[in-house]
């Protein structure tokens, strides 16, 4: 059995996190002694996960994101689970269309971004109520490079990681001096939600990187360990780009 670490007194709220980018923040999140609740909405994957992660520190709440019973629950259990709340990290996302936002179906751009920023906001305010409003925390929102520019065929994604990098502004502004809150926007993470970018194709879809590689669920497990923690407690409001350089590439003709 490996050895866990020694617990950092911390606890952290993972949402969308039996697998992907979501699993690998919590993964970062346990390996630095945080205990940890995990979200998804399938429970067997959510099962898996936290016994891969160590059902000692971890435990999971299935449901979806978007429905208000399931936040108010996840919350509850990891308050009487842990005692406490320091971090939430917002990863829970969709994006259940590819084509032109000109011929989109508008009831699909309500589920997107009920799923991508409403939930996220669900969660914020359940977590500032039940934790942080009186004793303090980071909140992290997984948004995304499609945030900051035209994203072609992923246009409503874009919207609305656009919507979440100014969420994140707005809560940081009304969450301090007691919360701090974050975005990271990732390019392509290869993750079973974003094969769709580069499956048959990664090694040609690498090359425009001038890391030369796509992202990995750890980078960004690194990243949000970074943003929920004391080294970045003079950050707030901020939107981290985590991308293998691809935006050196935006002025190259």
């Amino acid at each position: 059995m490996t050895e866990l670490p020694e617990l950092s007194g911390k606890v952290a709220l993972v949402t969308g996190a039996s697998r992907g980018i979501g699993y690998g923040v919590a993964e970062a999140l346990v390996a630095r002694g945080d205990r940890v609740c995990i979200t998804g909405r399938n429970e067997d994957a959510l099962k898996e996960a936290v016994e891969k992660l160590g059902a000692q520190r971890v435990i999971g709440v299935a449901g979806k994101a978007h429905d208000l019973a399931h936040q108010a629950e996840a919350v509850d259990r990891t308050m009487e689970a842990f005692g406490r709340l320091d971090h939430l990290v917002n990863n829970a996302g969709t994006n259940p269309v590819f084509g032109p936002i000109a011929d989109l179906d508008l009831d699909v751009a309500r589920k997107v971004f009920e799923t991508n920023v409403i939930s996220a906001l669900g969660f914020a305010q359940k977590t500032w109520h039940a934790w942080q409003k009186d004793n303090g925390g980071a909140i992290v929102n997984i948004a995304s490079v499609a945030g900051l520019a035209p994203s072609p065929f992923i246009g409503a994604y874009g919207v609305s990681k656009a919507a979440m990098i100014n969420l994140t502004q707005q809560l940081a502004h009304e969450f301090a001096p007691k919360a701090r809150v974050n975005a990271i926007a990732p390019a392509v993470v290869k993750t079973k939600f974003a094969q769709a970018l580069y499956e048959g194709r990664e090694e040609e879809a690498a090359a425009s990187y001038p890391l030369a590689r796509l992202g990995v669920p750890s980078d960004i497990g690194g990243a949000a360990a970074f943003l929920t923690s004391a080294q970045s407690d003079w950050i707030t409001g901020q939107t981290l780009v985590v991308d293998g350089g691809i935006f050196l590439n935006a002025g190259v003709g």
